[in-house]
């Protein structure tokens, strides 16, 4: 029915009963001043937004801005007391009282139920006046003991199951808020709200918090994790396809100083007859921080350089950090025209930063992210100094959460809104500014970022897992890292090999470690070798980072990371074929065993192994000195030892050989891969 004859249901069974309405194919049910709206959002999914004190609002900062999908098959029945709306596999069922819960369409089985905090008050939404029609937000579902919770972005806790945490919506270097939660019980949700807050997966409920916002919205389908994963980027936005040359190796550290020095690089490997994609110039190649072009005294023919690489097969990627230094020809424009985060106290400047001409750091502004035409602005330096002379298009984004000090959101005002409301968007919104540059300019994008939030997938963003540390430890929470932010509809993801916080190419035990690191990266949807191979050295202009490429681990050692390399190329085909269903389908490319397998339940608890693709379980060796591997192979499939071409059934732990040259691999029902020299 349309918004002049609504239907409308006055319930009796309470006395704090509501009104149901069907409006425009969406179920309201509004009481107590409060609105509840529930409607189709694509197919066998729906979108819930709650607000008090009027209707709910449209146009508010989220990742579900590119229109409603259609749903033609939903539809609401209205009843005396309560009322439903069907869309495909999943049910939305809303009693007198207002309260939601979420069935499977064809079994009836509950999926997910809000549950009040108290029988008096509160119920399981909670408003609380922060001021100006703003609240404290509280969301709560009923828990249940045996599910099991992934996905929330990329987090350093080393957990694949997160049920029973607690876990900050903000974001952080090396901790990316992504507000999707998969569900073992059969449901994917989008908390659609980048206000900062918190998510709580306790055993007495789930519950999710935003600190400062207007209203509740969220997105729930049912189905399995990878139902989950095509509906949510549809209705998020797919990824572009990956551009050729960045399914190979990429070579990078902290950080090349000059032209000579990252050519000298590049033309080793060319010696070597290695292959290499790509090369990153990093931070401090410019003038001054925020002037977005090289200093000519260390980079004296940035033409000259680009045309060698694309030679040697290629490609530069260039560093672009969003902060921008006082001493930077584009901060007056920038801060005249209110083109930086704003701040509610204090001056407009968001942390101390060295920069060239300097002895000591200066206070540097972060430009706002979120407004369109700073995001132009910001674009037009880079086309100028970067794409339009030298045809430079693949950019990394660091320090883009952004890395403010303090990280005090409440301090904060952006084009989008109070900082506690829309915080969380920036690094989508940094990303965007250079995938609509590069598309308006007809370029492939992909960009490298520090962090993201829900829909960076379909501005090119590539995450990194950020500044971490060098050692086994560190190296098995990136698999579980890895994972859930796959599950976060980040397809384009990678760590920085060898860790980023010190290693010692010299020390036996790093050796080690950058060995099993280099065979994970290899199998990672990104692979690139980066590193602070020096961090006694003081951050600034002159630093160089100490030793970095492959030849820098020593004869044993490097032999091996070489043989890596060429694996990677002989793999790039199959990358890029992954890369392709990721594009269509919304699939990752490194994909928990549950993805493949949600039929065996062992699978939900395994993060120390994966798979790539379809069709390559990939266990790396995650300990020092191990030299055997013992891996859970799925049910249901039948697997071939990549290096024995041993067979074994699925449903069991096998137990192989992992010599130091070698990370266990395992293809499933007899497929071929060009994973051995032929």
């Amino acid at each position: 029915m349309n918004d002049s004859s609504p239907a409308v249901t006055l319930a009796q069974s309470s006395p704090t009963v509501g009104v149901f309405r069907e409006r425009d194919g969406a179920l309201e049910w509004s009481g107590r001043q409060e609105t509840l709206r529930i409607e189709p959002w694509g197919p066998d999914a729906v979108r819930v937004r709650a607000r008090l004190g009027g209707p709910v609002l449209d146009g508010l900062p989220g990742a579900l801005d590119t229109g409603c999908p259609p749903a033609p098959d939903a539809a609401v029945k209205i009843g005396n007391g309560a009322a439903v709306l069907v869309n495909g596999a999943v049910t939305a069922e809303v009693s007198a009282e207002g309260m939601v819960r979420f069935l499977d369409s064809t079994t009836g089985e509950e999926l997910l139920a809000e549950e009040r905090a108290h029988f008096w008050w509160p119920g399981p939404r909670l408003y609380t006046a922060t001021g100006n029609g703003y609240h404290r937000l509280e969301q709560r579902f009923a828990a249940h003991p045996d599910e099991k919770l992934y996905g929330l972005g990329q987090h350093q806790h080393g957990l694949l199951d997160q049920k029973g945490i607690v876990l900050d919506l903000v974001q952080r270097n090396a901790e990316v808020s992504i507000p999707v939660l998969v569900s073992s019980r059969g449901w994917t949700m989008l908390w659609n709200n980048p206000a900062v807050g918190r998510v709580e997966l306790a055993t007495n409920g789930t519950r999710w918090v935003a600190d400062s916002a207007r209203q509740i919205d969220y997105w729930i389908t049912a189905g399995t994790p990878a139902d989950g994963q095509r509906r949510y980027s549809a209705v998020t936005g797919r990824t572009p396809m990956l551009p050729e040359w960045a399914a190979g190796f990429w070579q990078c550290k902290l950080r090349y100083r000059t032209q000579e020095e990252l050519l000298e690089v590049a033309r080793e490997y060319k010696r070597r007859g290695l292959p290499l994609a790509a090369i990153v110039c990093d931070f401090f190649h410019w003038t001054h921080l925020g002037e977005w072009r090289f200093d000519p005294a260390e980079w004296p023919d940035p033409a000259a350089m680009v045309r060698e690489l694309s030679e040697m097969g290629t490609t530069l990627v260039v560093s672009v950090w969003p902060s921008v230094s006082p001493l930077s020809e584009n901060h007056p424009t920038l801060e005249q025209r209110g083109w930086f985060i704003g701040t509610e106290y204090g001056p407009m400047a968001h942390a101390d930063w060295p920069d060239k001409e300097v002895a000591e750091p200066v206070q540097v502004a972060f430009y706002d992210a979120t407004n369109p035409e700073a995001r132009e602005f910001v674009w037009s330096r880079i086309r100028e100094n970067y794409l339009d002379p030298y045809g430079i298009k693949a950019f990394w984004l660091d320090a883009c959460e952004p890395e403010l000090k303090p990280g005090f959101a409440g301090n904060h005002r952006y084009h989008a809104g109070p900082g506690l409301e829309v915080a969380n968007l920036y690094p989508r919104e940094n990303a965007r500014a250079f995938h609509e540059g590069l598309t308006a300019a007809g370029e492939e994008t992909i960009t490298l970022n520090r962090s993201a939030w829900a829909g960076s997938q379909r501005h090119g963003a590539a995450l990194w897992s950020g500044d971490i540390g060098t050692d086994f430890a560190t190296l098995r929470r990136q698999i579980a890292a890895g994972l859930n932010t796959a599950l976060s509809g980040i397809p384009w993801w990678n760590t920085d090999i060898g860790g980023f916080h010190g290693g010692d190419p010299d020390d036996p035990a790093y050796r080690e470690v950058m060995v099993r690191w280099f065979q994970f990266g290899a199998f990672s949807p990104l692979m690139r070798l980066h590193g602070f191979r020096d961090p006694a050295m003081p951050l600034g202009p002159d630093m160089t980072g100490g030793p970095n490429e492959v030849w820098s681990y020593g004869e044993e050692a490097g032999a091996i990371l070489e043989e890596y390399v060429r694996l990677r190329e002989r793999l790039r085909p199959y990358v890029l074929e992954q890369m392709r269903t990721a594009h269509t389908e919304g699939l990752p490319v490194m994909r928990p065993l549950f993805l493949e397998f949600p039929d065996d339940a062992r699978t939900g608890d395994i993060a120390d192994a994966y798979l790539f693709g379809p069709d390559v379980l990939v266990a790396p060796v995650l300990e020092a000195g191990a030299r055997e591997r013992t891996v859970y192979l799925p049910a249901g499939a039948r697997w071939t030892d990549a290096w024995t071409g041993e067979e074994y059934p699925g449903g069991a732990e096998v137990t192989v050989p992992a010599p130091l040259e070698r990370i266990p691999l395992f293809l499933r029902d007899g497929a071929e891969l060009p994973l051995r020299a032929g």
